[in-house]
C-alpha cells in the first residue's frame, strides 16, 4: 500500500502550496545560477524527505506496538476507518478536544527556527529550512501519518512518509520557480476534491485489512490467520497441537 503515498501526496500538493507556499515563495535561493538554484531546491526537499521519514519511524513504531499487541490485520482496518472519520466528521467537533494543544511549544520552536533560517542565504539554511518545515502541523501529513501507522513497521513507517513528501516535490518545486502561479478559486475547488482520495485510501486500507485475497488490493494472509489459531497448529510430524 505504500503507492498509496505518493497519490496522496500529489492529490494533496496543493494544499501544500496553500499551507507551506509562503515558505516556498520567499526561500532564500540564489536565481543567479540555475544549477546553484536547483540544488539549494534539492536540499530544501531533502530537509522536508528527512523530517518526514523521521517521523515516519517514530509512527511506524507505534504501528509495530499496536501489530505486536494483537490487532495484526485489524490495524489497516481501523487506521481505514479513522482516515475516513477525519474527513466526515465535521471539523468543529475535533477543535472541541484540542488534540494539538501539547505540540504548541514544539510548532513555536519550529516557527521559530524557520524564520531565522529564512533571513540566511545560504546550503545549510536551504536544508533548515526543509527539515524544520517538514515539522509544521499539516492536516495530510496527519493522513499520511496514519498510513504509516498502517504499516506497522519502522522501515516501512518512514518509506510511507517518504514517498508522501516525493508526491508534493514537483508542485512544491513550481512553487518556488514560479511563485503562487495557481490562483485562490482553483486551489479551493481541488482542495474539495482532496477529501475524496482520502476517503478512497481510507477505503483500500479497510480493504488491505479484510484479507479478501485481491491481488496488490487485498491480499490474503494464511499465515496469520494459522497461526492465530491454536487448533490449526500442526507439529513436525504432522499432527495438530493443543
Amino acid at each position: 500500500m505504500l503507492w498509496t503515498a505518493l497519490v496522496l501526496g500529489l492529490a494533496g500538493s496543493f494544499h501544500c502550496i496553500g499551507m507551506c507556499g509562503p515558505i516556498a515563495f520567499v526561500l532564500p535561493v540564489d536565481r543567479s545560477s540555475k544549477s546553484k538554484l536547483f540544488f539549494q531546491i534539492f536540499l530544501y526537499h531533502f530537509g522536508r524527505l528527512i523530517s518526514y521519514s523521521l517521523i515516519g519511524i517514530l509512527f511506524g513504531f507505534i504501528g509495530k506496538g499496536l501489530y505486536l499487541a494483537g490487532f495484526q490485520q485489524r490495524l489497516s482496518i481501523l487506521m481505514g476507518i479513522i482516515m475516513i472519520l477525519i474527513v466526515l466528521v465535521p471539523l468543529s467537533i475535533f477543535n472541541k478536544f484540542n488534540f494539538s494543544k501539547p505540540l504548541y511549544k514544539f510548532i513555536g520552536t519550529v516557527k521559530q527556527k524557520l524564520g531565522l533560517y529564512l533571513n540566511k542565504k545560504s546550503n545549510k539554511a536551504l536544508f533548515s529550512i526543509g527539515f524544520f518545515n517538514g515539522f509544521l502541523p499539516c492536516g495530510l501529513v496527519y493522513m499520511a501519518l496514519i498510513g504509516a501507522i498502517s504499516t506497522g513497521n519502522l522501515v516501512d513507517g518512514a518509506l510511507y512518509m517518504a514517498i508522501f513528501g516525493l508526491g508534493t516535490v514537483p508542485l512544491m518545486t513550481a512553487a518556488v520557480l514560479l511563485g503562487n502561479f495557481v490562483n485562490l478559486s482553483v486551489r479551493k475547488k481541488i482542495q474539495k476534491v482532496i477529501p475524496v482520495f482520502v476517503v478512497i485510501i481510507g477505503l483500500l486500507f479497510i480493504l488491505r485489512g479484510l484479507g479478501l485475497g485481491i491481488p496488490y488490493i487485498s491480499p490474503s494472509d494464511a499465515k496469520l490467520q494459522i497461526s492465530n489459531n491454536p487448533a490449526n497448529c500442526i507439529t513436525v510430524d504432522g499432527e495438530k497441537t493443543d
